[in-house]
């Protein structure tokens, strides 16, 4: 199988490890609103990189993650994170990560 055009990777800043089983949802803007391209979650490794279509045209998508389910009865202040950003060059790959702990988050576009 080849890898998904936009991938992620969620790594608990807190723990220092890697976010496992963590829910991610993609979605696509149209003009109707937001298409869901495809979900999972992330792996052993908190990678999801069969996440969505081998290719995607240009435009606005956005990655939701469900950090609730992730840290349970733990407190965590972001019960949910959403990460929108634009693609304009289709060709290339687009990766995600998310760096994640109760009360903070960052995230950037990686390689």
């Amino acid at each position: 199988m080849t890898r998904s055009a936009i991938t992620t990777h969620v790594l608990d800043t807190a723990g220092g490890h890697p976010a496992q089983g963590v829910p991610v949802r993609l979605e696509a803007r149209t003009q109707d609103g937001w298409r869901e391209l495809a979900s999972g979650r992330t792996d052993d490794d908190g990678r999801c990189t069969d996440l969505g279509p081998e290719r995607v045209e240009a435009g606005v998508y956005r990655l939701t993650f469900d950090t609730a389910a992730y840290y349970g009865d733990r407190p965590t202040f972001f019960p949910e994170v959403t990460v929108t950003f634009t693609i304009s060059d289709p060709q290339q790959h687009h990766h995600v990560p998310l760096l994640l702990s109760p009360f903070a988050l960052s995230t950037y576009r990686g390689s």
